[in-house]
């Protein structure tokens, strides 16, 4: 059994996986640059399919123009509280291979699945670091395009904000409430023998 940051599991689950949550309250302070690619380099090792590793990262330290740009992107809700972190980062996907004098390019239709290995890479690190990762679906995708430069072939994924650990009072009121680790539902409702359970 594993029980910590309000949060249990009767299965010996190491604690890192429980005490990694999605906080909103960031304290403000710019993210340490060489943190940072620490945090990036961790992600950039995940598995793929292939090894074609189709993630990109685009990021904004806060207190830069970048930082500012990014969270533009972001739908209001979002912005209110993200400007408060300490960088933003945007995960795009590759969609389909390099084009070689051997082959043409063909889809990877696991490039949303091998990013997704890449953010929570990014995140178990961030946690070990004594950051906090929040990842957000909540912006403009063809806003995120057109500033990110995103050519053809690759999709715009999500958000996130890094950053470390604010004071819950600092945000809007409404969000304090929420402002706590988040349960499961049961495992037996998500994994099954043999066939997909209703």
């Amino acid at each position: 059994m594993t029980n910590t940051n309000g949060r249990s599991t009767p299965r010996p689950v190491d604690p890192l996986f429980l005490d990694r949550w999605s906080p909103r309250a960031y304290s403000g302070e710019a993210i340490d640059a060489d943190d940072l690619m620490t945090i990036l380099d961790a992600a950039h090792w995940a598995p793929s399919a292939s090894n074609n590793q189709p993630w990109r990262f685009v990021y904004g330290v806060k207190g830069t123009a970048a930082f500012d740009s990014l969270r533009s992107i972001l739908v209001p809700g979002n912005q209110r509280w993200a400007k408060e972190a300490g960088a933003l980062v945007f995960v795009i996907s590759q969609t389909e291979t390099e084009v070689t004098a051997e082959h043409a390019a063909r889809p990877i239709p696991t490039h949303s699945f091998d990013a997704g290995a890449a953010w929570m890479a990014l995140a178990l690190q961030a946690q070990l670091l004594g950051y906090h990762a929040h990842g957000m679906a909540g912006l403009d995708y063809d806003k995120a395009r057109e500033l990110l430069s995103v050519p053809e072939g690759f999709k715009v994924e999500m958000a996130l904000a890094l950053g470390k650990p604010g004071r819950v009072e600092d945000l809007p009121e409404d969000l304090q409430a929420r402002e706590k680790p988040s349960h499961r539902k049961p495992l037996e409702t998500l994994a099954f023998e043999g066939k997909l359970g209703g």
